[in-house]
């Protein structure tokens, strides 16, 4: 069955690189700061490669400069979660994706009041995630291929992004190479948000980048 819970503002959902923010000159908590200032309605910190101490840290420090403005989500590590949460970090919730740990026994360990979004990239992950019952949201994974996210199936363009929408029944944003020119498209697709990594990691002006996100998406939904 699908969760009866509420889903994160997913219309400009910044994803962190660390490695993309650095090559603009910028800190994550920089970048972060920026893109809230612009708009951002959700921040997903992803560190794959980082050790748990380092990105815990990293995890705390974004948390406490605007975890109060906007919900902050780690990516795959929830013992990072947990430990953010102990430390009285105001982390918001989890995002895992298809290899990572399921999302029943992750909704177990968070609890029912943080988030939980799942990574969905075929019809049968959808339906899953729909069946489950233990996600509040999915990013749809991907919508073109890109040098962040390589361990995805095959790209779903926007068709693809409106059946595993429909297929999943919970609100989604779509992730892998988004920009605002495509929120009128996703929009038009039953999408409900845009998952951005590069166009705001690497962007000059982080909070401008927002900025045009979510007007952009302001129009659509006009």
């Amino acid at each position: 069955m699908t969760a009866a819970r509420p889903a994160p503002d997913l219309t400009c959902y910044l994803v962190t690189d660390e490695d993309l923010c650095a090559s603009a000159g910028r800190s994550v908590l920089d970048t972060v700061v920026s893109a809230v200032d612009g708009g951002a309605t959700c921040v997903q910190l992803r560190a794959k490669t980082t050790d748990g101490g380092p990105f815990l840290d990293q995890v705390v420090e974004v948390a406490r400069a605007v975890g109060d403005r906007v919900p902050i989500i780690v990516n795959d590590r929830v013992d990072v979660f947990l430990a953010a949460r102990a430390l009285g970090a105001p982390v918001a919730g989890v995002h895992v994706g298809q290899s990572d740990l399921p999302a029943p026994v992750v909704r177990r360990l968070i609890g029912d009041d943080a988030y939980l979004g799942v990574s969905v990239g075929t019809d049968d992950e959808a339906l899953a995630a729909r069946r489950e019952g233990a996600a509040d949201h999915v990013g749809l994974s991907v919508l073109r291929s890109t040098t962040t996210k390589t361990d995805t199936p095959d790209v779903l363009g926007y068709d693809g992004c409106e059946r595993l929408a429909a297929l999943a029944g919970l609100p989604s944003c779509a992730i892998g190479g988004v920009g605002a020119a495509d929120v009128a498209p996703l929009a038009a697709a039953g999408v409900d948000g845009a998952a951005i990594v590069s166009a705001i990691c690497c962007a000059p002006d982080p909070a401008a980048a927002c900025a045009q996100v979510v007007a952009a998406w302001r129009q659509a939904r006009a």
